[in-house]
This record gives structure tokens, sequence and C-alpha cells, in this order.
């Protein structure tokens, strides 16, 4: 596996969520984005959610669409129960090209979409002749139905919060993070790109999403190097390297900050986690 996460063909897949105190926090809150679309199914308990640098709230029946190489991260409690949809490159111009936030209000409605998610989760596991094919049809129904939903939708209370001028930077500064994040770039750096100073990047953010400008920029760091930890063998200090570390010893130390334990560590029970799955 390259230093990549993610092959270009990335396969139509889709994930349970649901709260879990072995799996690790970092799985779902820390701030991640993928090669191609992710279509996020709540069904059960309500969170937070962080798109673009804005959080909002989510709860039952919501629809939430994170289009390629957009960051994201978002709470799972004790009552939360949902799906992730990972939605092939191919089928990536049947949806939209800007994160989408639906709740679904009508019962119909409802009954509809999970009636929608569950033939296409019994394609994917099936094991019968096309099931495949069938599967990428069933997600052709699907991104219908998102698109008729959202000609629907009423206003989003959102949309006037995510157009102020402090959402609009710290949305580009997380853009830059995920263009730069590998680099040995600082919250300096990208404020002069952005060309405000620092302190005013950091002020925005929190206002944003309640998280500092170096936070976020950590935090997307951390998803990586825990993907990379799980899912390769590379060795730590070439990881270290390839994240912007100046040196194996210093990426140790921010990585135990975050994890509580070590990349070495981690990697092991990495390890048993996936065995054990």
């Amino acid at each position: 596996m390259s230093l990549a996460t993610e092959h270009l063909a990335t396969p139509l897949s889709l994930t349970g969520i649901a709260y879990s105190q072995q799996n690790g926090r970092w799985r779902t809150e820390a701030m991640r984005s993928h090669a191609t679309p992710r279509l996020i199914h709540i069904t059960k308990g309500q969170g937070r959610i962080t798109v673009a640098g804005l959080t909002r709230g989510y709860g039952p029946n919501n629809l939430i669409f994170i289009p390629a190489h957009v960051m994201y991260g978002f709470e799972v409690g004790p009552t939360v129960v949902g799906q992730i949809l990972t939605i092939p490159a191919a089928m990536a111009p049947e949806w939209p090209d800007t994160p989408v936030h639906m709740r679904l209000r009508d019962v119909t409605q409802q009954q509809e979409a999970s009636t929608l998610f569950e033939g296409l989760e019994r394609e994917i596991k099936s094991s019968r002749n096309a099931h495949s094919r069938a599967a990428h049809y069933h997600l052709g129904i699907l991104s219908v139905f998102f698109e008729r939903q959202l000609e629907d939708q009423p206003a989003d209370p959102n949309a006037q919060r995510a157009e102020t001028s402090a959402a609009r930077l710290v949305a580009a500064y997380s853009d830059l993070i995920e263009r730069d994040y590998r680099s040995q770039k600082g919250v300096a750096d990208f404020a002069a790109e952005l060309g405000v100073t620092p302190t005013h990047l950091t002020r925005c953010c929190k206002q944003s999403c309640g998280k500092s400008a170096l936070a976020l920029l950590r935090n997307r760091v951390h998803y990586e190097a825990c993907v990379m930890l799980r899912d390769t063998r590379i060795p730590v200090r070439d990881i270290a390297s390839a994240l912007g570390f100046r040196s194996a010893a210093y990426f140790t130390r921010s990585f135990q900050a975050h994890a509580g334990l070590t990349p070495s560590t981690f990697r092991k029970h990495g390890a048993c986690a996936a065995r054990q799955g």
C-alpha cells in the first residue's frame, strides 16, 4: 500500500456506525477525508458533526453527504446507530459537489430511505450472481432519491451560518489542510496563505467548529497516522517523515499525546482488533 490511504478504485461498501469504547474515538471523531464521496445515514441517536470546518448537530433520519477530499469528523455517542456508504468514484458525478446535511422529517421519506439502504446492503452482502451490479443499481436509485429530496428540502437553518466570513475562512483553511497536511507547514504558514493572522484564523475556527486552528491541523495528521499504523507495515520513522515530522521521536511524542499510546503500541492493538473483527 502506498502512502496514500486509499486506492483510486474504491469499492462500493456500507459500514455500520455504532458506539464502541474498544475501537477508539479516532475512527469517527478525528478529521479525515476520502478519495471518493461518503453518505452518512443516521437512524438513531444524536451528536455533532464537523464538515469543512463547520460544526452542527445531527439526529435520527439525517442524511449527510460528504464529497471527495472534504474534511470531516463526527461524534458517536452510546445511542447513535447508522451507516456510512462509500460511493465509488465512477458514480460520484451523480451526487452533489458540495456537502449536504439533509433531515428527513416525513415518515414516508424515512421509510423509503431505510428501504433503499436495506436493499443496497442486501446486495452488497449477497453471493448471488450479479450481486455487485445489482448493488450499483440500488446506489443509482438512492442517488435519485437523494436528488429529489434535496429539491423538496426546506431552507437550511444553518445556511446563513455557513455563509459567514468566519465559516468561509475556515472552509478554505480546511481545504489547505487537506492539500498540505503532510508538509511541515504550520498554522502561521496557512494563515499567511489565506491573508490573515494566526490569531484571527484560530478565532474563526473556534467560532465555526469549537476547535483551534492548530487542533484541526493536528487532528487531521493524527487520523492519517492512525490509518497508516493500522493498515500498513511502513516503519514508524518513515510514517513520521511522510507526515512532515522532523524526527521519529517528535512524532512519537505527538502521537502519544493524542492517543495515549506510542505508535508501536497502537499498531499492535490495531492488529489485534483487526483479527478480532
